[in-house]
């Protein structure tokens, strides 16, 4: 308990230490460039990240430091790391637009793994304090909203969780997929992002990725209506709010944005110098993120407290412990696979049905007997028979 005690005290310091080296330099960047409209805009930009970036670690300290549900609270020191990464992530990319690609993709990953994480944290709570199996008896067919509205209603079982569970799962993987695909587009020239054309790739990545993330979404908002009760104790709607904002905000701003300069809002006479509108428009919306963070630093400090997890009676591991807890990501690796061999196991099953209808299809018809010959057929042994014995009286009588 002693190192504890101390520990505020060394975050302060150190802190105090890091604004001690950073703002002379970012002082002596802006003197050095001659004071640019991007380079002003990156020194607001990080004055926000230098306020962001502590809240949110101090808010992960304290989970760290009294760790006492591991289940849980890896979850949530996860899902805390979002505002610090996107923070740094979007600071990063205003400095070096050559590179932002590749730093935004790193950070929608992380956003998709939020998500995930999320979903995970509420499946633990409820394996924790309930029996899902049982808490699911008696529930109604949960019935679907716009604009999946037209969907059958879903069985309240475990089936349902499990689809909510790989609804989540799947955004997760999709943006990797996409991720990977938005990198090699880049590097082949097809990319272009922030302009709104189907000609290039970047298009049409934004259109898989929102459809992935509104369903992903979609299924946490049913799986929370549906065990609202249950969750209660953990107050689920905050928590999940903060995390749809953050989603939500950074997405649209930037499909806004790529609006704006479509219509020639964001124009070439609006462009920072040596950049083109794609790049100006990019540095606009982390410009953006890199502010909003600040809120979602305190918001998720409060949201996610470490107040429920004090608990004087249960030892917590070392810090370093915790942190490498934190760290294991043994149970996602076992869920990414479930998910891909449930996917593999459904497209397997479709293929299967649809070989087997153009089988059954192709078959001739074979007519069905009438009555009769179905009379005839079931005659045919008994006659065989009858004429089988007297075969053979007749020839014991001529033997006689």
């Amino acid at each position: 308990m002693s190192w504890r005690a101390w520990i505020r005290s060394a975050v302060f310091f150190s802190y105090f230490i890091v604004l001690c080296v950073a703002l002379p330099l970012c002082v002596w960047e802006l003197h050095r460039q001659d004071a640019s409209t991007h380079v002003e805009a990156w020194f607001v930009a990080g004055i926000f990240v230098f306020l962001t970036v502590p809240i949110s670690l101090w808010g992960i300290l304290q989970h760290l430091v009294n760790y006492t549900k591991p289940e849980l609270q890896r979850r949530v020191v996860r899902i805390l790391w979002m505002v610090p990464i996107y923070s740094i992530d979007s600071w990063l990319a205003l400095r070096f637009p050559k590179y932002a690609i590749y730093l935004d993709s790193l950070r929608e990953c992380y956003e998709a793994y939020v998500i995930y994480n999320f979903m995970t944290y509420l499946l633990a709570y409820l394996n924790r304090e309930h029996d899902l199996a049982i808490e699911m008896i008696g529930k109604p067919p949960i019935k679907h909203h716009f604009p999946f509205c037209l969907f059958p209603p879903w069985k309240a079982n475990m089936h349902f969780i499990n689809r909510c569970k790989q609804g989540a799962m799947s955004y997760t993987v999709i943006r990797i997929l996409t991720t990977i695909i938005a990198v090699c587009t880049e590097l082949a020239g097809k990319y272009d992002e922030g302009n709104l054309n189907f000609k290039n790739a970047w298009s049409y990545i934004v259109v898989i990725n929102n459809c992935s993330q509104v369903w992903a979404l979609y299924c946490l908002v049913l799986f929370y209506k549906t065990l609202k009760k249950e969750l209660k104790p953990i107050k689920p709607f905050g928590k999940f709010l903060c995390i749809k904002l953050v989603v939500f905000a950074s997405f649209w701003q930037g499909v806004l944005i790529a609006i704006l300069v479509k219509v020639g809002v964001i124009s070439e006479k609006h462009t920072w110098v040596f950049y083109t509108i794609e790049d100006v428009a990019n540095g606009i919306q982390n410009f953006i993120i890199c502010i909003e963070m600040l809120l979602f630093a305190v918001a998720h400090y409060y949201v996610f407290s470490h107040t429920p997890y004090l608990d004087e009676n249960s030892p917590a591991p070392p810090c370093c412990a915790s942190l490498v807890s934190m760290c294991d990501v043994t149970d996602v690796r076992d869920d990414v696979v479930e998910h891909v061999r449930t996917v593999g196991s459904t497209v397997r099953g479709t293929v299967v049905r649809n070989k087997k209808t153009v089988v059954e299809e192709s078959a001739p018809t074979v007519p069905s007997p009438t009555i009769a010959e179905e009379s005839s057929t079931e005659r045919t042994p008994l006659l065989l028979r009858d004429l089988s014995r007297d075969s053979d009286v007749e020839i014991h009588t001529n033997n006689l």
